[in-house]
């Protein structure tokens, strides 16, 4: 019988293998076929050793809330820059709108 390998002198110990990730990080490699690297619902990821809670940056959880702050401080923005046009053309064309609704007032005519 051969002795283990580990404890002979001069001879290292395998190296444990090394997990490799995709590009994107949502796949791991198991050496025959790439699996995926998060949970179905997103809330674990493989960390090549274990399952761990997802920090949300590669998962869309924390992702999701900036999107959507973006979406709203972009839609306050429109809305903000509209109002901003409609008061500027009020007040620059406003004496011109008040003397087309002056001019058409009817004076009486005498019979």
């Amino acid at each position: 019988m051969l002795p283990a390998m580990e404890g002979v002198p001069g001879i290292p110990a395998p190296a444990p293998a090394q997990t490799r990730f995709s590009a994107d990080g949502f796949w791991w490699w198991d050496g025959a076929q790439w699996q995926p690297a998060y949970s179905q619902d997103r809330l674990w990821r493989w960390t090549g050793q274990s399952w761990e809670p997802a920090r949300g940056s590669a998962t869309g959880g924390s992702g999701g809330g900036s999107a959507l702050g973006l979406i709203l401080g972009l839609t306050v923005g429109v809305v903000i820059l509209v109002a901003a046009i409609v008061v500027a053309v009020i007040y620059f064309a406003g004496p011109q709108i008040s003397n087309i609704y002056s001019n058409l007032t009817v004076t009486p005519t005498t019979p």
